[in-house]
């Protein structure tokens, strides 16, 4: 910066030849740096205020527009926040095959804890145990009045709960915002859907993950964003899964059963349109996971793919099925099943002791031979019969979409002798599911074609490889309906639906080896209508037992069957199939040709 002198010589000099006062050209200079540096400090203080302005300006409008959006935004609680990864809380609802809702979302609320920010420890104590009696007053204070900051004290409250935890009015109960899963039709299809938990939890989000059947199967699915929430439509159907289970229900007690199961499964497309495992649970209050004693006892258990049985004569008529597409005989081919026989030394027997002497094969299903059975096994042989039982499925876990399937895996002989062949030909030796049976029946009523059973919508058939010529299947399909007609199956006649189907009587065995006397599992195959088969069911019960003509029954005929006539009975309208009634014999009046 350059000072101008207050006494320039120049002037100075002109003034004195001139006769002027030097001192007034510095009195004038002074006076105009004066001027100077008031007009630089002028502006100066502007341009502060300006500035000052401009800020007090914008906070302004900030603290304006933040009051605008509190008043018009509805007040909820404070809640703790800290930093991490967001969770991920969407996840789509689950439908029956007509889009009915089997799982969905409900938005509720957590419960928790700031013990610095509480006023009285021992009052909210007490308020809460009077709403959560489970809750322990004694940890609550000690956690209350600790140096604890944070405490979960419900992960999952109801409405009527969170108005009752307010009303207690303490600062330091807050709540968090939560998304649960919800099945409103309580048990129905329980051990289908498995249910749901909480994964990643946070104050203001909690992650649901499924823990069991399709929920934990389709997890990624079901939490993908990518599927916009277009929900999981499952094979079931809402109003027959009801049905069939209040009909096992009633005849697991009326057979005083422990347990019972059943399959419904469209023979075409695979598609299961029912399946049932009793007792069952309820999934939005799922019980624990059993750590001791028999796990079939308990509810969690899946009778219908976890419970592995000797599922007795059912399999007899793979047996007569394979036979006749060998064409080793034809169904009025005659089979010496009179006694003794014996295969490696053992003998076979018939069920009570009976002796029928010289059958047809039609009749060795019809009246259930063992004998018949297995020396039809013994021509097939073991290396074509372990193929053909490979063929439907019998030696891997069925690929039904629930995680419980994968342990449902088949108990088989590891050496495939003889006398293997003749009592797996009887259903004695091999252990499946209720749900590999279906799949095998299945087959023989779609003329031939092994069919995996599968809990999702098909739009059209399903038809996997051919495992038997349809003459074959054809012949099996017309012994199972003589079955119902002349043999152990008397009670499975529907009026309007002609049932075919074979009974299955099979001791029980016991944990650490050999056969309960009096335990037995009784399972019913069926097919219907038997002219043009369209479904197959399975029924199962654990250990039945009635009093009849004055005797305990504990065999399928008595049991298993009756069950499975009424299920056929309340859930084949619902299927759509309309009975066909036969006209009957009027009486007096005599039918005449022109």
């Amino acid at each position: 910066m350059i000072r101008t002198p207050l006494r320039p010589l120049a002037r100075i000099l002109e003034a004195r030849e001139k006769g002027e006062n030097p001192d007034a050209i510095e009195r004038e200079n002074i006076r105009r740096r004066h001027a100077e540096m008031q007009d630089k400090s002028r502006q100066r203080a502007e341009g502060r205020l300006l500035v000052l302005g401009g800020f007090f300006l914008c906070a302004f409008v900030v603290i304006g527009a933040r009051m605008g959006m509190l008043a018009t935004t509805e007040p909820v609680e404070p809640l703790a926040s800290a930093a991490g990864s967001a969770i991920a809380m969407q996840r789509a609802d689950i439908v029956d095959r007509d889009g009915r809702i089997l799982a969905t979302n409900f938005d509720t609320h957590s419960l928790y804890a700031q013990p610095p920010q509480m006023v009285d420890p021992d009052a909210a104590a007490e308020g809460l145990i009077k709403i959560f009696p489970d809750l322990k007053k004694e940890r609550l204070i000690k956690d209350f009045t600790g140096k604890r900051k944070f405490v979960w004290i419900k992960k999952r409250i109801s409405p009527e709960q969170k108005q009752a935890v307010h009303d207690i009015g303490d600062p330091g109960l807050l709540f968090g915002p939560r998304e649960m899963r919800l099945y409103p039709n309580g048990r129905l299809a329980a051990h289908v859907l498995g249910g749901a938990g909480f994964g990643k939890e946070g104050v203001n989000a909690a992650e649901v993950i499924g823990v069991a059947g399709v929920e934990k199967q389709f997890d990624g699915y079901l939490r993908d964003p990518a599927n916009g929430g277009k929900p999981l439509q499952l094979s079931l159907d809402l109003t027959i899964q009801a049905a069939s289970e209040r009909v096992l229900y009633g005849g697991m007690k009326l057979m005083n059963a422990k347990g019972a199961t059943s399959v419904l499964m469209d023979v075409k497309t695979g598609e299961v349109i029912s399946v049932v495992s009793l007792p069952d649970f309820d999934p939005n209050d799922r019980p624990r996971p059993p750590t001791s004693g028999d796990a079939s006892d308990n509810p969690l258990f899946n009778r219908a793919v976890q419970g592995v049985y000797e599922l007795g004569s059912t399999f007899k008529i793979f047996t007569a099925a394979q036979a006749v597409d060998l064409g080793l005989v034809n169904p009025e081919t005659m089979i010496d099943t009179s006694g003794p026989m014996r295969v490696s030394g053992f003998p076979i027997g018939e069920f009570r002791n009976k002796n029928y002497g010289n059958l047809s094969v039609a009749d060795i299903i019809v009246k259930s031979s063992n004998r018949g059975t297995g020396r039809l096994a013994l021509q097939i042989g073991p290396t074509r019969q372990k193929a053909f039982l490979g063929s439907l499925g019998m030696f891997d876990p069925t690929p039904f979409e629930i995680v419980e399937a994968r342990g449902g895996q088949p108990l088989f002989p590891k050496k495939w002798t003889d006398l293997s062949t003749v009592t797996i030909s009887y259903g004695h030796g091999l252990s499946s599911s209720p749900m590999h049976l279906a799949a095998g029946y299945a087959a023989i009523a779609n003329g031939g074609h092994y069919v995996s059973p599968t809990l999702l919508k098909q739009r059209e058939p399903q038809l996997g490889p051919r495992v038997m010529s349809p003459e074959a299947a054809e012949a099996a399909q017309k012994m199972l309906r003589k079955v119902v007609t002349s043999g152990t199956a008397s009670f499975a006649e529907v009026p309007g639906y002609r049932v075919g189907g074979k009974t299955g009587t099979a001791d029980k065995p016991k944990p650490n080896g050999g056969y309960y006397e009096s335990k037995v599992i009784a399972t019913f195959a069926s097919i219907f209508p038997s002219d043009d088969p369209k479904y197959v069911l399975i029924v199962t019960l654990d250990e039945p037992s009635i009093i009849a003509y004055g005797e305990e029954r504990r065999s399928a005929g008595w049991t298993a069957v009756p069950v499975a006539a009424e299920m056929i009975g309340r859930v084949a309208p619902l299927l759509g199939l309309r009975p066909k009634v036969e006209p009957g014999q009027l009486a007096g009046i005599t039918l005449t040709s022109n």
